[in-house]
């Protein structure tokens, strides 16, 4: 069908694209045709898909939380504790942390139901059992406020998603961190972490909301329950405490 050389040098894109089309044209091509031509073509010219270059992510240090803690610490903010405490705990997104409901909460199993998080999926995600008893007082100074919410204001507004950035971004500045610190970047660090003491990624998986096509199989075959332990037993060790 092509008996023409393609010269990339010699023709520009569009007067190549109008010769293409008149060869193509009696054939009424629909896309998934042309895009199955194209990859043929790909093919008998040996043209390889250039790939980005996969990039790992900037990583935050045990020194860099330890400072930022440190600086939550001294500002004494009971509920600003116990909010970052969660994120950098559960791993979960800023989005998923001010949707938590009190009702979603099982203090007892050390648990968060995390609902619609990310592709509008449920998932439970663990806490450490030295966690319960902070976590447990501050649900219920804000249920004495009649709130609804895990994180909300003395006025009974849930807290935002840049609201909490902002709270973290302070902190980072106070600690004397430069460097760009996103909360995704914090959950980055305990996913990394958790690794790094040995907590194999299909145990990971069930409660980081990550799933990718190789793996989903394995990993529905998973429950937090079998993740559970072993994150109890590493979190002990967690840098903040």
């Amino acid at each position: 069908m092509f008996a023409h050389r393609f010269d990339c040098c010699s023709y520009a894109p569009k007067k190549k694209a109008k010769e293409l089309a008149k060869l193509l044209q009696a054939e009424r091509p629909d896309y998934p045709y042309l895009k199955s031509v194209f990859r043929a073509l790909r093919e008998d010219l040996e043209i390889a898909i250039p790939r980005k270059e996969a990039r790992l992510p900037d990583v935050p240090t045990e020194d860099d939380i330890r400072r930022f803690y440190q600086a939550v610490w001294n500002c004494r903010n009971f509920a600003d504790m116990v909010l970052i405490k969660t994120l950098f705990y559960t791993g979960i997104r800023v989005s998923e942390l001010v949707a938590i409901r009190l009702d979603e909460v099982d203090v007892e199993r050390c648990q968060i139901r995390i609902t619609k998080g990310k592709g509008s999926k449920d998932r439970q995600v663990p806490f450490p059992r030295s966690f319960r008893e902070l976590l447990a007082l501050h649900m219920e100074q804000v249920q004495a406020r009649g709130a609804v919410y895990l994180f909300e204001s003395v006025r009974r507004r849930r807290y935002t998603d840049r609201g909490v950035r902002k709270m973290l971004t302070r902190y980072a500045t106070q600690a004397g961190i430069t460097r760009s610190m996103s909360p995704h970047k914090w959950r980055h660090f305990l996913f990394t972490w958790l690794k790094k003491e040995g907590i194999n990624d299909a145990l990971i998986q069930p409660y980081s909301g990550h799933a990718t096509r190789q793996s989903l199989e394995v990993y529905s075959r998973l429950s937090l329950a079998d993740a559970q332990p072993s994150y109890n037993q590493t979190m002990e060790r967690f840098p903040i405490q």
